[in-house]
Protein backbone atom coordinates (compact mmCIF):
# COMPACT_ATOMS: atom_id res chain seq x y z
CA UNK A 1 0.00 0.00 0.00
CA UNK A 2 1.37 2.99 -0.86
CA UNK A 3 0.81 6.65 1.50
CA UNK A 4 -0.57 8.35 -0.90
CA UNK A 5 -3.60 6.30 -1.99
CA UNK A 6 -4.70 5.78 1.87
CA UNK A 7 -3.33 8.28 3.75
CA UNK A 8 -0.12 8.48 5.32
CA UNK A 9 1.48 5.18 7.34
CA UNK A 10 3.88 5.90 9.93
CA UNK A 11 6.13 4.02 12.33
CA UNK A 12 7.54 5.35 15.59
CA UNK A 13 10.42 4.08 17.23
CA UNK A 14 10.66 4.92 21.05
CA UNK A 15 14.17 4.69 22.60
CA UNK A 16 15.28 6.50 25.54
CA UNK A 17 16.89 9.64 23.88
CA UNK A 18 15.10 9.30 20.51
CA UNK A 19 12.37 8.64 18.35
CA UNK A 20 12.68 7.17 15.13
CA UNK A 21 10.11 7.93 12.94
CA UNK A 22 9.75 6.34 9.20
CA UNK A 23 6.92 6.71 6.57
CA UNK A 24 5.54 3.61 4.82
CA UNK A 25 5.73 4.31 0.94
CA UNK A 26 5.85 1.09 -0.05
CA UNK A 27 9.40 1.27 -1.62
CA UNK A 28 12.27 -1.24 0.04
CA UNK A 29 14.40 2.12 0.87
CA UNK A 30 12.04 3.77 3.50
CA UNK A 31 12.96 7.55 4.44
CA UNK A 32 13.28 8.02 8.19
CA UNK A 33 13.91 10.65 10.62
CA UNK A 34 15.58 11.11 14.52
CA UNK A 35 13.91 13.63 16.76
CA UNK A 36 15.33 14.24 20.50
CA UNK A 37 12.98 12.83 22.79
CA UNK A 38 12.80 13.17 26.96
CA UNK A 39 12.86 9.61 28.95
CA UNK A 40 9.84 10.14 30.19
CA UNK A 41 7.04 8.36 27.81
CA UNK A 42 4.50 11.22 29.05
CA UNK A 43 6.20 13.76 27.27
CA UNK A 44 6.01 11.09 24.03
CA UNK A 45 2.56 12.49 23.02
CA UNK A 46 3.61 15.92 23.15
CA UNK A 47 6.52 15.14 21.35
CA UNK A 48 4.86 13.26 18.47
CA UNK A 49 2.25 16.04 18.28
CA UNK A 50 5.12 18.75 17.47
CA UNK A 51 6.46 16.54 14.33
CA UNK A 52 2.73 16.31 13.34
CA UNK A 53 2.67 20.36 13.20
CA UNK A 54 6.01 20.53 11.38
CA UNK A 55 4.86 18.12 8.29
CA UNK A 56 1.12 19.40 8.42
CA UNK A 57 -0.20 16.14 9.63
CA UNK A 58 -4.16 15.76 10.69
CA UNK A 59 -5.65 12.55 12.29
CA UNK A 60 -7.73 12.20 9.01
CA UNK A 61 -4.57 12.56 6.92
CA UNK A 62 -2.57 9.47 8.74
CA UNK A 63 -4.48 6.57 8.49
CA UNK A 64 -2.26 4.63 10.61
CA UNK A 65 0.17 4.91 13.67
CA UNK A 66 2.67 2.28 14.72
CA UNK A 67 4.82 2.83 17.99
CA UNK A 68 7.21 0.39 19.18
CA UNK A 69 8.49 1.67 22.58
CA UNK A 70 10.68 0.64 25.07
CA UNK A 71 9.37 0.00 28.84
CA UNK A 72 6.21 -1.41 27.48
CA UNK A 73 4.63 -4.82 27.72
CA UNK A 74 1.58 -5.40 29.10
CA UNK A 75 -1.53 -5.00 27.19
CA UNK A 76 -2.71 -2.96 29.83
CA UNK A 77 0.29 -0.44 29.11
CA UNK A 78 0.12 -0.78 25.09
CA UNK A 79 -3.61 0.16 25.97
CA UNK A 80 -2.99 3.13 27.50
CA UNK A 81 -0.35 4.58 25.15
CA UNK A 82 -2.73 4.14 22.50
CA UNK A 83 -5.39 5.67 23.66
CA UNK A 84 -2.79 8.92 24.29
CA UNK A 85 -2.11 8.83 21.02
CA UNK A 86 -5.62 8.33 19.27
CA UNK A 87 -6.02 11.97 18.22
CA UNK A 88 -2.87 11.77 15.76
CA UNK A 89 -4.12 9.05 13.02
CA UNK A 90 -7.31 6.66 12.25
CA UNK A 91 -5.70 3.49 13.40
CA UNK A 92 -3.57 3.30 16.51
CA UNK A 93 -1.17 0.31 17.41
CA UNK A 94 1.18 0.34 20.15
CA UNK A 95 4.24 -2.72 20.58
CA UNK A 96 6.91 -3.22 22.79
CA UNK A 97 10.21 -2.57 21.07
CA UNK A 98 11.60 -5.84 21.03
CA UNK A 99 8.46 -6.52 19.19
CA UNK A 100 9.15 -4.78 16.63
CA UNK A 101 12.79 -5.84 16.72
CA UNK A 102 11.71 -9.40 16.17
CA UNK A 103 9.42 -8.37 12.95
CA UNK A 104 11.91 -6.56 10.93
CA UNK A 105 14.58 -8.87 11.66
CA UNK A 106 12.71 -12.06 11.29
CA UNK A 107 9.72 -10.78 8.98
CA UNK A 108 6.71 -13.26 9.75
CA UNK A 109 8.72 -16.46 10.47
CA UNK A 110 8.38 -18.09 13.90
CA UNK A 111 11.58 -17.29 16.08
CA UNK A 112 13.43 -15.40 18.62
CA UNK A 113 15.33 -12.18 18.91
CA UNK A 114 18.01 -11.65 21.34
CA UNK A 115 18.18 -7.64 22.42
CA UNK A 116 21.27 -6.29 23.79
CA UNK A 117 21.70 -2.53 24.20
CA UNK A 118 21.40 -0.61 27.23
CA UNK A 119 19.00 -3.30 28.37
CA UNK A 120 18.38 -6.24 27.34
CA UNK A 121 15.22 -8.89 26.54
CA UNK A 122 14.61 -11.85 24.63
CA UNK A 123 11.52 -12.25 22.64
CA UNK A 124 9.85 -14.91 20.16
CA UNK A 125 6.86 -15.82 18.58
CA UNK A 126 5.29 -18.79 17.83
CA UNK A 127 3.56 -19.78 14.16
CA UNK A 128 0.15 -19.29 15.97
CA UNK A 129 1.25 -15.56 16.82
CA UNK A 130 1.76 -16.36 20.43
CA UNK A 131 4.39 -14.06 22.19
CA UNK A 132 6.94 -15.22 24.93
CA UNK A 133 9.64 -13.55 26.76
CA UNK A 134 12.51 -13.49 29.24
CA UNK A 135 14.37 -10.62 30.67
CA UNK A 136 13.44 -7.27 30.18
CA UNK A 137 12.31 -5.90 33.56
CA UNK A 138 14.80 -2.86 33.76
CA UNK A 139 18.02 -2.29 35.39
CA UNK A 140 17.35 -2.33 38.84
CA UNK A 141 16.07 -6.36 38.58
CA UNK A 142 16.80 -7.21 35.55
CA UNK A 143 18.84 -6.81 32.59
CA UNK A 144 21.15 -9.36 32.23
CA UNK A 145 23.89 -9.46 29.94
CA UNK A 146 23.01 -6.14 28.39
CA UNK A 147 25.70 -3.06 28.55
CA UNK A 148 24.02 -1.62 32.07
CA UNK A 149 24.49 -5.12 33.18
CA UNK A 150 28.09 -5.32 31.70
CA UNK A 151 29.21 -1.94 32.80
CA UNK A 152 28.13 -2.68 36.40
CA UNK A 153 30.02 -5.79 36.87
CA UNK A 154 33.10 -4.33 35.36
CA UNK A 155 32.41 -1.19 38.43
CA UNK A 156 31.99 -3.76 40.86
CA UNK A 157 35.09 -5.30 39.81
CA UNK A 158 37.27 -2.84 39.67
CA UNK A 159 36.59 -1.27 43.04
CA UNK A 160 38.38 -3.99 44.42
CA UNK A 161 41.34 -1.91 42.99
CA UNK A 162 40.38 1.40 44.97
CA UNK A 163 38.81 3.05 41.89
CA UNK A 164 35.56 3.99 44.41
CA UNK A 165 35.55 7.46 43.07
CA UNK A 166 35.09 6.49 39.55
CA UNK A 167 32.19 4.01 40.89
CA UNK A 168 30.73 6.92 42.95
CA UNK A 169 30.89 9.66 39.96
CA UNK A 170 28.73 7.25 37.42
CA UNK A 171 26.38 6.05 40.06
CA UNK A 172 25.70 9.74 40.96
CA UNK A 173 25.63 10.84 37.45
CA UNK A 174 22.30 12.56 35.95
CA UNK A 175 21.45 9.42 34.18
CA UNK A 176 23.27 6.72 35.56
CA UNK A 177 22.01 3.79 33.44
CA UNK A 178 23.09 5.31 30.55
CA UNK A 179 26.52 6.55 31.70
CA UNK A 180 26.85 2.54 33.28
CA UNK A 181 25.81 1.01 29.82
CA UNK A 182 28.50 3.84 28.22
CA UNK A 183 31.30 1.45 30.05
CA UNK A 184 30.38 -1.61 28.02
CA UNK A 185 32.33 -1.30 25.00
CA UNK A 186 35.43 -1.02 27.43
CA UNK A 187 34.73 -3.57 28.58
CA UNK A 188 34.53 -6.00 25.48
CA UNK A 189 37.36 -4.47 24.52
CA UNK A 190 39.61 -5.74 27.42
CA UNK A 191 37.40 -8.68 27.21
CA UNK A 192 39.02 -9.21 23.49
CA UNK A 193 42.25 -8.07 24.57
CA UNK A 194 42.78 -10.93 27.59
CA UNK A 195 41.71 -9.00 30.67
CA UNK A 196 40.58 -12.10 32.74
CA UNK A 197 38.04 -9.95 34.53
CA UNK A 198 36.43 -8.66 31.63
CA UNK A 199 36.52 -11.96 29.89
CA UNK A 200 34.36 -13.70 32.99
CA UNK A 201 31.68 -10.97 33.25
CA UNK A 202 31.58 -11.04 28.96
CA UNK A 203 31.05 -14.92 29.55
CA UNK A 204 28.97 -14.69 32.13
CA UNK A 205 26.90 -11.94 30.30
CA UNK A 206 26.78 -14.58 27.28
CA UNK A 207 25.35 -17.36 28.97
CA UNK A 208 22.63 -15.05 30.73
CA UNK A 209 21.53 -14.03 27.16
CA UNK A 210 21.54 -17.59 26.02
CA UNK A 211 19.56 -18.85 29.37
CA UNK A 212 17.00 -16.63 28.52
CA UNK A 213 16.52 -17.36 24.52
CA UNK A 214 16.35 -20.96 25.39
CA UNK A 215 13.22 -20.06 28.08
CA UNK A 216 11.98 -18.52 25.17
CA UNK A 217 12.41 -21.47 22.80
CA UNK A 218 11.22 -23.85 25.07
CA UNK A 219 8.01 -21.59 26.47
CA UNK A 220 6.82 -21.86 22.39
CA UNK A 221 7.98 -25.22 21.88
CA UNK A 222 10.03 -23.76 18.62
CA UNK A 223 11.25 -27.01 16.82
CA UNK A 224 14.74 -26.55 16.02
CA UNK A 225 16.58 -25.17 13.97
CA UNK A 226 14.88 -22.02 15.80
CA UNK A 227 15.13 -19.09 13.69
CA UNK A 228 17.23 -16.36 15.10
CA UNK A 229 18.53 -12.64 15.19
CA UNK A 230 19.83 -10.53 17.67
CA UNK A 231 19.51 -6.21 17.80
CA UNK A 232 21.39 -3.80 20.36
CA UNK A 233 24.40 -1.69 20.54
CA UNK A 234 25.89 -4.65 22.35
CA UNK A 235 25.28 -7.49 19.91
CA UNK A 236 26.44 -5.10 17.01
CA UNK A 237 29.54 -6.21 18.18
CA UNK A 238 30.78 -8.96 15.98
CA UNK A 239 33.22 -10.74 18.58
CA UNK A 240 30.67 -10.52 21.25
CA UNK A 241 27.96 -11.48 19.08
CA UNK A 242 30.33 -14.83 17.96
CA UNK A 243 30.45 -15.84 21.60
CA UNK A 244 26.61 -15.72 22.22
CA UNK A 245 25.93 -17.60 19.27
CA UNK A 246 28.57 -20.23 20.62
CA UNK A 247 27.09 -19.67 24.36
CA UNK A 248 23.85 -20.55 22.73
CA UNK A 249 24.28 -23.32 21.05
CA UNK A 250 26.43 -24.50 24.63
CA UNK A 251 22.94 -24.02 26.00
CA UNK A 252 21.76 -26.61 23.83
CA UNK A 253 19.85 -25.08 21.09
CA UNK A 254 20.22 -25.62 17.46
CA UNK A 255 19.36 -22.08 16.20
CA UNK A 256 19.67 -20.78 11.81
CA UNK A 257 20.94 -17.02 12.69
CA UNK A 258 19.45 -14.34 10.27
CA UNK A 259 21.03 -11.07 10.26
CA UNK A 260 18.50 -8.44 11.06
CA UNK A 261 16.75 -7.68 7.32
CA UNK A 262 14.99 -4.56 8.04
CA UNK A 263 15.27 -1.63 11.33
CA UNK A 264 12.41 -1.93 13.54
CA UNK A 265 11.21 1.47 13.04
CA UNK A 266 10.74 0.16 8.88
CA UNK A 267 8.45 -2.97 10.48
CA UNK A 268 6.63 -0.51 12.39
CA UNK A 269 5.89 1.34 9.69
CA UNK A 270 4.82 -1.79 7.65
CA UNK A 271 2.69 -2.75 10.22
CA UNK A 272 1.17 0.03 10.01
CA UNK A 273 0.88 0.30 6.10
CA UNK A 274 -0.92 -3.75 6.47
CA UNK A 275 -3.21 -2.10 9.00
CA UNK A 276 -4.49 0.58 7.46
CA UNK A 277 -5.34 -1.78 4.31
CA UNK A 278 -7.42 -4.22 6.02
Amino acid sequence: MSARAGGVCVGADVGGTWIRIAVWTGADRVPTVVVPANRDLRELVSVLRDVWRRRRWTRRRVAALVVASRGLWTPGERQALAHRLRGLARRVHVVSDAQAALLGALGRQPGMLILSGTGSIVVGWDARGRWARAGGLGPFVGDEGSGFWLGREWLRATMRDGRLRATLRAVHAPDPVRTIAALAPTVLARARRGDRRARRIVAESQRLLAAGARDVVRSLKLRPPVNASWAGSVLENPWFRTGLIRAVARAGLRAHWHRPAERPVVAAARLAAEMASA
